[in-house]
């Protein structure tokens, strides 16, 4: 590949080498090829609907908590299914659900959005799918053989600890965290080395869509903050199976310890789900309103501002454990300086809505509604970053609302907004915007209606985690107004299922760029083929579809009868070198199912880990067995 100005010329198609490009991008039949396939965009896929599974196993598990919760004295669910089934969904939910669904569209999305074939490291890439696949199996087969978890999704010691948790329960929860946070490290260091090293030509830093920079600095935090919640759930299984004494009161440990540790993954942890969700937020505004997002740098400057201040929090979640007010007082100045990076973004937003040609779709819609949740969420957090306010309503329903409005209001809506989105680049049809519009009011309405009246009840001294109250506490009428909500989102759940599978079955096809937007994954087919682009585009601005036509440039100079990519510069991604993609293979499927093995039965038997090692490291050997570059004949 040569890095002169005449590798960016436009060059016609030869149909010969279309051919070659197909076939060396092919997957193969049948079940083994279904096994080995490593293309970003089914590895994309299969993450976003295993997680999507996941999330409506989480619905279902919040409606029978709130069913119970309805009315005083209920005896819908007993206490200990009820224990089971609210640790079930937070760990569900947190851990299956909203990290793993970032990471799938993130997988599916930047190759494209970057001008590149695949991700870096595609096999690494298919290793952290079965693994997180595992994870989910590994957990649900503890809930379906009467071993699900019943301590609550951080498992405090030490009620999580042997002396009050006996058996295997909690011993499932801390393995299946090491099951997701691994293929969680996995996916992060694909995607920091697929935006830093095969970005298109020419474009700089400054230039990649602001998706791509809350990924970059999402999948940074990921690196620093994912080890500390494998290091404290390992600190738990070992204090449960080998007798040691790290967090275990009773035997000298400290569980105060457990909480710190856990704490600075599980906050850091709020906004590795959040950013992605501001990502996706940029480039529905961007295209809906039609104009340049108002503010880059200060954007881009206060992403990389969340990442780092994400980490200076985590001790506003053990303000009632008694630690120094010196500390408790950083700590709170932390937990409020954070909405300011925050508000800098929603600034931006509203400016370049104010200043645009507003198209109002069904992505926009559910724009609209984060905004005004997460703003409310966000106030919220700014009254619980008060050490005397958060004693009063620690472990209320406060607490609840307030997390629920963060997290699903921040996360969730943008999210939904993303699917209707790139529902079109995914599949090549529309989805209904009439029954998207339905689907976003039953969504808001249902949202506010179960989780506003909370930060009521958690006023009125409504302890989480409790399976009833009786009538004399007052909390019913509140709360069966609070299930009617939970009804009533789940409703919208059902007309957004409803109106994916009818939009597949569409005999109506897409525009190639319905929402004329700007970034180059509307430049490939829709759906994109194996290999995303016939030749890989080159870019002259931060918008390149915006671009003249004659502004616009391909790459030449790669083969295409094998999986060659153009390995750019990190900052100005001028081109550097091609590199060979390694094939599709069934050995990361083999090594994630040894290590499947090795987590799993090191809950029965320690030596598992051994074991688990041993056939790990035999899979990895067929794994990077060195084998000739694989090319088609012409």
């Amino acid at each position: 590949m040569s890095a002169t100005p005449d590798a960016f010329a436009s060059v016609p198609s030869e149909h010969t080498e279309l051919s070659l490009l197909e076939k060396a991008w092919r997957h193969r039949r049948g079940i083994f090829g279904w096994l080995s396939v490593t293309t970003h965009q089914a590895i994309g896929m299969r993450y976003i609907i295993t997680a999507f599974i996941m999330l409506l196993a989480g619905g279902v598990e919040a409606l029978l908590m709130r069913t119970q919760l309805a009315r005083p004295n209920n005896t819908f669910l007993g206490p200990d299914r009820y224990n089971e089934i609210f640790t079930t969904h937070g760990t569900t939910m947190m851990f299956l659900f909203a990290v793993p669904v970032m990471e799938g569209m993130a997988i599916y999305l930047i190759p494209l959005m970057l001008g590149t074939r695949n991700v870096a490291f595609p096999r690494l890439n298919a290793f952290g799918y079965w693994l997180y696949l595992g994870g989910c199996l590994f957990l649900y087969w503890g809930v379906f053989t009467n071993t699900a978890p019943d301590m609550g999704w951080f498992a405090y010691p030490p009620l999580s600890g042997p002396q009050f948790t006996p058996g295997k329960r909690s011993d499932f929860w801390a393995q299946m965290i090491t099951f997701t946070e691994v293929s969680a490290l996995c996916v992060a260091t694909e995607i920091i080395v697929t935006i830093f090293k095969m970005r298109a030509p020419r474009m700089s830093l400054n230039r990649m869509p602001l998706y791509v920079w809350s990924m970059l600095v999402q999948s940074f935090m990921v690196i620093f903050a994912m080890p500390g919640v494998v290091i404290a759930s390992s600190y738990l299984l070992s204090d449960r199976t080998v007798s040691t004494h790290f967090v275990n009161p009773a035997e000298g440990g400290d569980p105060l310890l457990y909480q710190h540790v856990f704490w600075f993954f599980g906050h850091p942890e709020v906004y590795i789900i959040f950013l992605p969700a501001l990502g996706f937020v940029s480039s529905i505004v961007v295209a809906n309103a039609r104009r340049e997002i108002f503010g880059y740098p200060a954007m881009v400057l206060s992403l990389i501002a969340n990442g780092f201040i994400a980490f200076g929090l985590w001790v506003h979640h053990m303000f009632a454990t008694g630690l120094p007010q010196i500390g408790e007082a950083y700590f709170t100045a932390s937990s409020m300086m954070i909405a300011i990076t925050s508000g800098i973004q929603i600034f931006c937003w509203l400016a370049t809505l104010w200043a645009g040609r507003v198209r109002r779709t069904t992505a926009l819609h559910f724009v609209y509604g984060f905004i005004a949740i997460f703003v409310l969420g966000g106030l919220t957090g700014v009254m619980l970053a008060s050490v005397p306010l958060d004693l009063q309503v620690h472990d209320t329903y406060f607490v609840i609302a307030h997390f629920h409005y963060v997290l699903i209001g921040g996360a969730l809506f943008p999210l939904f907004g993303a699917f209707y989105h790139w529902f079109p680049k995914m599949t090549g049809r529309l989805m209904s915007e009439r029954l998207g519009k339905i689907n976003f009011w039953f969504l808001f309405i249902g949202f506010n209606l179960t989780f506003f009246p909370m930060h009521i009840l958690g006023l009125k001294g409504m302890p989480r985690r409790v399976y009833t109250y009786p009538v004399e506490m007052g909390w019913g009428p509140i709360s069966f107004l609070a299930t009617v909500g939970a009804w009533i989102i789940a409703i919208g759940g059902v007309i957004f299922i409803v109106n994916v599978l009818s939009s597949r079955r569409s005999p109506h096809f897409a525009a190639a760029n319905p929402w004329d937007a700007p970034s180059l994954e509307w430049a490939a087919d829709s759906p994109p083929p194996n290999y995303n682009f016939e030749h890989l585009p080159a870019v002259a601005s931060r918008y390149p579809l915006w671009d003249p036509p004659e502004d616009r440039g391909v790459v030449t100079g790669l083969r295409n009868d094998r999986r060659e990519v153009l390995v750019t510069t990190l900052m100005d991604a001028e081109p550097h070198h091609r590199y060979v993609l390694p094939s599709s293979s069934i050995w990361p499927f083999i090594t994630a199912v040894c290590v499947s093995i090795g987590f799993a039965g090191s809950v029965f038997n320690p030596w598992y880990i051994i074991w688990g090692s041993i056939i790990s490291g035999l899979a990895l050997i067929g794994w990077f067995w060195p084998r000739r570059p694989f090319h088609v004949e012409p």
